[in-house]
């Protein structure tokens, strides 16, 4: 059985330092995919936009600054609010978005509460896959047996 985390929150837009625009978003862990956690972005066209990236990414970035590349996450504090500002970088443009921190860090929580860290890797089955995967068939002993050991001819000879 599959557990979701989700939680919808208004993120805000940056546009600059005086001007910024609410943007709906859904944040969502799923314990199928259980190293990484789901941004999706309603910004007033039909499709909305995606982002996926590493959970101890967001787990990390409430705390201190993290990241680099496409996505990086840091604290601070805006007018005595604590705020987390998530930077995305895409081919099509950036974002910096501010999205309240203690909303952030409570989903945060109950994502580890429903998977600890360091445990992610046991519910992707990968040791079970693994030994199916290299467990022997009836077919492989076929393969395993020598073709000319019980050749009556040696060495040439017919």
């Amino acid at each position: 059985m599959h557990t979701v985390v989700e939680r919808e929150l208004e993120l805000k837009l940056v546009l600059s330092p005086e001007r910024s625009i609410p943007v709906p978003a859904r944040l969502m862990y799923r314990t199928e995919d259980p190293y990484a956690v789901h941004i999706t972005f309603h910004v007033g066209s039909e499709c909305p936009v995606h982002w996926t990236f590493a959970r101890d990414l967001l787990i990390e970035g409430v705390f201190r600054p993290c990241g680099n590349g496409d996505v990086r996450i840091w604290p601070t504090k805006i007018d005595k609010r604590n705020v987390i500002f998530v930077g995305l970088t895409s081919p099509d443009g950036d974002a910096l978005l501010e999205v309240p921190s203690a909303q952030v860090a409570a989903w945060v929580e109950r994502t580890l509460r429903v998977v600890p860290p360091g445990t992610e890797a046991e519910l992707l089955g990968l040791d079970e896959a693994l030994a199916e995967l290299l467990a022997p068939l009836p077919a492989d002993d076929l393969w395993m047996c020598d073709p000319w050991s019980s050749d009556d001819a040696q060495d040439g000879e017919a």
